[in-house]
């Protein structure tokens, strides 16, 4: 899961002026140069700075107090936690699948519990502004005592709906996503109350708990299901969740209050930077969950164990950890843009050039290494690429912060959508209903033992990708005069 709103709210929490004020010395009060204005603005979140009569900081202005360090290392703490078990689960639905898919749901296609894990992630984005007001209304502790709850509840009732498809979308699809949602926003507001020049380190830290998570539940989901059974399975991640991430969630407490900021500007796509750029977000995110959620069909099909299968998962999440925190230091070497744009052909040519012949366990190896340091920069990188588009769009400091908001709900259809086409695409090759069942709709096919019919769905997400890198390209032309150019 991603980097997406941090720089958004970061924004929108410093200053909705042109401007923001100069931080004052310690022990000297700061002063608005104009009384008047001070007088009659009332939002906490302007930059304009009111006199300090007494000795602490007014904690209304961030700009004054923010302590790049001090609590704020128990709040990017407590996030890596909950964004450990939230992003954990989500990056392993692939290995629920594959374990549902040969036991309790064995006539059922693959595309449709492949969208039980989308309608999930779906509701994490769509659903992020619902998440931020909901934070407003019963403060960042409640909030995410409450997302904790869903999550375990969603794994809990989740037990009991292993052989009902319709179950399970209630549980591990919507009630997954409203918990993921709550979590996602707190995780990438509340500890932009506490850092400035450091907030990169402490969001890269949380988001790196969220790769943690997703490559060592890779590997513990697959062991317990062998044990325990998918039911226990989700029982036990239930309590897990609740005794964890419980004291996690009360230990986060915001230092001000969170505003209200605009979340939509049409304007913006006037720009074709902007928008190329907003394009490139919205098709790229059709392919980001094809790997990690049929890798492990991949894997048995081709006569691999379900353990082997589970450890290439385990280990293209641990890609995506080290991508993410890469991906940001090589930006800055090169250019956000243009790092963006090796990012998406690396995750193309992984998925045309390697995938498609990976009929053995070496390819599939370096396949899952190169895909997931792609994939998990991805979410690294977009939000700084949306970010700065919109700032040379527009010199507003909320400018961002509404383009962050628009680009991150664009990835709705991708998160909704991507990995089921891949499920139909591989249902029609055979790889459906029962895909390891003997009992078949379709004479003459049963079950694969190749990798040419998950060639289908895997030029579907490499042409994707690839169409998203063009978009970018474009940005990237009209945004810079030649390639050497840092963009």
């Amino acid at each position: 899961m991603s980097t997406a709103t941090e720089t958004h709210l970061h924004t929108v929490l410093q200053s909705e002026d042109h401007e923001v004020q100069p931080i004052p010395a310690e022990g000297t009060a700061s002063v608005n140069p104009n009384p008047q204005e001070a007088s009659t603005s009332s939002l906490p979140s302007k930059g304009n700075a009111e006199p300090d009569t007494e000795a602490d900081p007014d904690p209304t202005n961030v700009a004054n107090v923010a302590p790049d360090g001090g609590y704020g290392w128990v709040v990017v703490t407590s996030c890596a936690i909950i964004t450990f078990w939230f992003n954990g689960i989500m990056a392993s639905w692939g290995v629920i699948q594959a374990a549902l898919l040969r036991s309790n749901l064995r006539t059922t296609s693959t595309s449709t519990i492949s969208f039980v894990g989308t309608l999930g992630l779906a509701a994490t984005v769509s659903l992020g502004l619902f998440g931020v007001r909901l934070m407003r209304l019963l403060g960042g502790r409640n909030t995410a005592l409450l997302g904790v709850l869903f999550l375990s509840l969603s794994q809990i009732l989740s037990s009991f709906t292993v052989g009902n498809v319709g179950g399970l979308f209630g549980t591990s699809g919507i009630l997954m996503g409203l918990g993921s949602c709550l979590c996602y926003s707190l995780s990438n507001t509340i500890p932009t109350q506490y850092f400035t020049s450091k907030l990169g380190l402490a969001s890269g830290l949380v988001k790196f708990g969220g790769g943690v998570g997703a490559a060592v539940l890779s590997v513990a989901l697959n062991s317990m299901i062998e044990r325990v059974g998918v039911a226990w399975t989700f029982r036990i991640l239930g309590f897990m969740i609740l005794a964890t991430g419980g004291p996690a969630a009360w230990f986060l407490r915001e230092r001000v209050p969170i505003g209200a900021s605009a979340f939509l500007d049409l304007s913006m796509f006037k720009n074709l930077p902007f928008t190329a750029v907003f394009c490139a977000g919205a098709i790229g995110t059709f392919a980001l969950f094809v790997p990690p959620y049929f890798l492990p069909l991949v894997a048995q099909t081709i006569g691999l164990s379900s353990t082997t299968g589970a450890s290439l998962v385990a280990g293209f999440n641990g890609c995506t950890a080290i991508g993410r925190l890469l991906s940001g230091w090589g930006s800055d070497f090169v250019g956000p843009l243009n790092m963006f744009l090796c990012t998406l052909v690396l995750n193309a040519v992984s998925m045309l050039a390697i995938w498609p012949f990976s009929d053995s366990l070496a390819p599939l190896i370096v396949f899952a290494m190169l895909n997931g340091l792609a994939n998990g920069a991805f979410f690294t990188l977009y939000p700084v690429v949306v970010t700065s588009t919109a700032s040379k769009i527009d010199s507003r400091t909320n400018s961002p912060a509404v383009a962050m908001g628009m680009a991150i709900t664009g990835w709705t259809g991708g998160y909704l959508l991507g990995a089921p086409i891949a499920g139909y695409l591989l249902q029609a090759e055979g790889v459906g209903i029962g895909a390891f069942s003997s009992g078949d709709s379709q004479p003459g096919k049963g079950i694969p033992t190749s990798i040419d019919p998950f060639r289908p769905a895997i030029f579907y997400a490499g042409g994707v990708t690839l169409a998203a890198a063009g978009f970018v390209l474009v940005a990237r032309m009209r945004l810079g005069e030649g390639l050497k150019k840092k963009v």
